[in-house]
């Protein structure tokens, strides 16, 4: 049988830069890269509904079971079967956001949260969760510029969220991370895209014993 592939999710609030480093670390060790919610075909619809303004106000649990049927999918046509042939998988935001934002965020039982995703994912978590780590003020500076570079393009449903949502988020994510050092890492999100790069791939490399190049 051939060896198992890891399973690295990188976690974060809104525009702590997730995206680019996910994509950067994917590249240095040679993985397939994905995002969440999304990463299949059927998964990106569901995305598309989360992300939908329109929606106005949705259930928190309404919320938390479309992530976790999108993660269900994502699993089933990409994740599992990459791991299965030995293929380490990046993926931008895993089962900790789904813990922040459905559960420290929307108010939901941590532990309720915890045991939905457990049950939607078949046991499967994140051989290494890194979450990049900002101070609140320097993390709404990042988006207000982040918005402001895409002119006519409107905030998705959880970017438009209140400043009070993203500081529950924020902290929530610290928390889960704290609880859980065995599978977390925590990185300051802070410097240049290539310092935290080389922080996020020292991690990496530390933790899984998986070699790269930046």
């Amino acid at each position: 049988m051939g060896t198992q592939g890891r399973l690295v999710a990188i976690e974060g609030g809104e525009g702590v830069g997730k995206s680019t480093q996910s994509a950067l670390l994917a590249t240095a060790i040679g993985a397939e890269l994905s995002r969440e919610p999304g990463g299949s075909p059927t998964a990106e619809r569901i995305r598309d509904l989360l992300l939908d303004r329109s929606l106005g106000t949705l259930a928190p649990r309404a919320e938390l079971y479309l992530m976790l049927a999108a993660r269900c999918e994502h699993l089933s046509a990409r994740i599992e079967p990459a791991l299965a042939a030995g293929r380490h998988v990046v993926v931008d935001r895993f089962a900790g956001s789904t813990l922040a934002y459905q559960g420290a965020g929307r108010g939901l039982p941590i532990e309720e949260v915890r045991q939905a995703c457990d049950l939607a994912a078949g046991g499967r978590w994140p051989d290494l969760s890194v979450l990049l780590d900002l101070p609140p003020e320097v993390a709404e500076r990042r988006r207000a510029a982040q918005q402001a570079q895409l002119p006519g393009v409107s905030p998705d449903r959880f970017e438009a969220e209140e400043p009070e949502f993203h500081l529950r988020v924020g902290e929530g994510f610290r928390k889960i991370a704290a609880n859980d050092t065995a599978h977390w890492v925590v990185i300051d999100g802070s410097g240049s895209a290539s310092e935290v790069a080389a922080e996020v791939l020292g991690a990496v490399r530390a933790r899984l014993g998986i070699d790269g190049s930046l």
